[in-house]
């Protein structure tokens, strides 16, 4: 059975940092790419940042480039993103997800929700003024 799991969400005051945890099983980790994901009541669920366990490139949404880290423990089958400097507007529930297409072509076209796989259940960060 495919899951994946993610930890590590909760409430931050605006310029704080939280690292979120993705851990995966039931299937070749390194054979997927394994991407963050976020959706803010309201709104369309938006492709934060992915990361190719093949060879370990990254991709990385407009918004956040400079502020989160994805990285990946293929020992381990868990990526992690981490997030600083956040912002209110950061506030969202985080899903993490995989996809077998390799990262340029899930990618191509910013980080599709449709790209993917397989699905998290999602974990709440939310950010204060």
């Amino acid at each position: 059975e495919v899951q994946l799991v993610e930890s590590g969400g909760g409430l931050v005051q605006a310029g704080g940092s939280l690292r979120l945890s993705c851990a995966a099983s039931g299937f070749t980790f390194g054979d997927y790419a394994i991407g963050w994901f976020r959706q803010a009541p309201g709104k369309e669920r938006e492709g934060v940042s992915c990361i190719s366990s093949r060879d370990g490139s990254t991709y990385y949404a407009d918004s956040v480039k400079g502020r989160f880290t994805i990285s990946s423990d293929n020992a381990k089958n868990t990526v992690y993103l981490q997030m600083n400097s956040l912002k209110p507007e950061d506030t969202a529930v985080y899903y993490c997800a995989a996809t077998r297409l390799p990262l340029v072509v899930a990618t191509m076209y910013g980080l599709s929700p449709r790209s993917m796989d397989y699905w998290g259940k999602g974990t709440l960060v939310t950010v204060s003024s």
